[in-house]
């Protein structure tokens, strides 16, 4: 995934600027970057490696050297950024979030043009300087964002920061945020509204899909109205959402308590307590409890001294390892008792495995786990939330292809609520996984607890359906 901050003031920002970003890191753990402008000094950028530590210790002993009233920050889960670029629309730095998945054929495009782009050891192509490149294209800087909503396939938003302040573009169909804050002197844009409240700033705008603003330190200026259409990540109030942030107005722990509520109040298993695996279940367990009328205790608690947010190497039994020792049951409660467990989903499920055998160990009685989304059958082709690079790493689609011979046999039956497919696959994970019950909240539930139309909310992940394709042009409302 990702986020990033962006703020413009009256007075030197490198404060606001660092803390900002640093409010995103729940979002990445790849690379971390700032940048800032003065006039006297022009820009100045920074960009760490962060996958063996925090953003702050890299950043903290730097942070004098970012100069100017203007910046903007990322912390990224893929390429190295923000880029710095010289054009005939004059100098920016860009930050993005994105996933693009025709990144070959765009590269391949923009070499036979003879642009260039530079040669990474990996091997990789650096998407945020792709989309410099397809920027610096366009007439002006609201035609070059433009050419970006149309030639990429899959999502895209972005910050750049110029010499005359700050301009904001959502992905062309809203799939992640972007939220604009005003304090006295000072505008700010951010993935994620919990940076706000700590900075003094009060949410004045949700940017549409496809909208671009530009902020200075007083005001801000619509460049492009937003699009009729709207997609956004239903994973957002699910998973990776801070419990603090809110999107479109609703707020990601009130959805997870709302999840929680209606299906304790529907559930009718006997259990002595409901306990959230931390952190994102926490919401869902305590919305649980009330709805279920039984007490909300933390058998499971986080470290969070060493784990104060998620950390995700890209070794799998390395990632395996890291789930468990981050996360310390507590025996006193767990011993003798029927315990219900809310998480937010069950994707690969090898960690959840081994996490209940050793519940059962410290003398549980009973295990029961409950999930705030539908089963994840499909992979997500517009937002990277997850590490999967194929199907199969689903514990769905494995079990589907444990069934039908073929992983991706009968899909629509096994993603519909209470059809017997469904049945039959959330009994089979449930064995797998040595769980007393199993239940997953319905896609109807999520819905409603979110607040916005189904066709307003991609959920393409639990059912396949997307109401727009990766290659379909979203168009501004009249």
């Amino acid at each position: 995934m990702g986020g990033f901050f962006g703020i413009v003031s009256t007075q030197p920002c490198a404060p606001d600027l660092f803390y900002g970003t640093d409010y995103q890191s729940h979002l990445g753990t790849r690379r971390g970057g700032m940048a800032t402008y003065a006039k006297e000094d022009g820009f100045f950028r920074s960009i760490h490696n962060l996958e063996s530590t925090y953003f702050r210790t890299r950043f903290e002993p730097e942070l004098e050297k970012f100069k100017g009233n203007a910046g903007i920050g990322v912390i990224s889960d893929t390429d190295a950024q923000p880029m710095l670029m010289n054009s005939h629309l004059g100098r920016f730095a860009l930050v993005t979030v994105a996933k693009i998945n025709n990144l070959e054929e765009l590269a391949q495009q923009l070499l036979s043009e003879n642009m260039h782009l530079s040669e990474f050891s990996s091997g990789r192509i650096n998407p945020t300087e792709l989309v410099a490149l397809l920027i610096i294209k366009g007439k002006n800087y609201v035609e070059g964002i433009e050419n970006v909503f149309r030639s990429i396939k899959g999502s895209c938003s972005m910050l750049l920061l110029t010499e005359d302040g700050i301009i904001a573009a959502r992905d062309s169909w809203g799939r992640t945020p972007i939220v604009v804050g005003k304090r006295n002197g000072a505008m700010a844009v951010t993935s994620e509204s919990s940076a706000f409240p700590n900075l003094d700033f009060e949410t004045v705008h949700y940017v549409g899909p496809g909208e671009i603003i530009r902020i200075n330190a007083d005001h801000s200026e619509q460049l492009r109205k937003p699009n009729r259409g709207m997609q956004i990540c239903s994973f957002l109030w699910v998973y990776y959402g801070f419990p603090t942030s809110c999107y479109e107005g609703r707020n990601t722990e009130d959805v997870r308590n709302a999840c929680g509520r209606a299906m304790g109040k529907e559930d009718k298993t006997q259990v002595d307590c409901a306990c959230g695996i931390p952190d994102s279940g926490i919401g869902m367990a305590v919305g649980y409890a009330e709805g279920h009328g039984c007490p909300y205790q933390r058998a499971i608690s986080k470290y969070t001294p060493t784990w104060p947010r998620s950390f995700t190497p890209a070794n799998q039994d390395m990632r395996n390892l890291v789930a468990k020792m981050k996360l310390i049951p507590n025996k006193e409660i767990l011993d003798g008792k029927r315990v219900l467990f809310c998480d937010d989903s069950i994707v690969r499920g090898t960690q959840l495995r081994d996490n209940v055998k050793g519940l059962f160990d410290l003398g549980a009685k009973e295990v029961h786990m409950r999930i705030a989304c539908p089963p994840l059958i499909y992979s997500c082709p517009f937002v990277n939330y997850s590490a999967s690079k194929s199907d199969l790493e689903l514990i769905t689609r494995r079990i589907i292809k444990d069934f039908e011979g073929d992983p991706n046999k009968n899909l629509a039956a096994y993603a519909t609520t209470d059809s017997p497919e469904y049945k039959k696959m959330v009994d089979e994970i449930a064995r797998q996984l040595k769980l007393s019950t199993l239940q997953f909240s319905k896609l109807e539930t999520l819905i409603e607890a979110i607040g916005l139309p189904k066709e307003q909310i991609c959920t393409h992940c639990f059912d396949g359906s997307s109401f727009y394709t990766l290659e379909e042009e979203n168009q501004p409302a009249e």
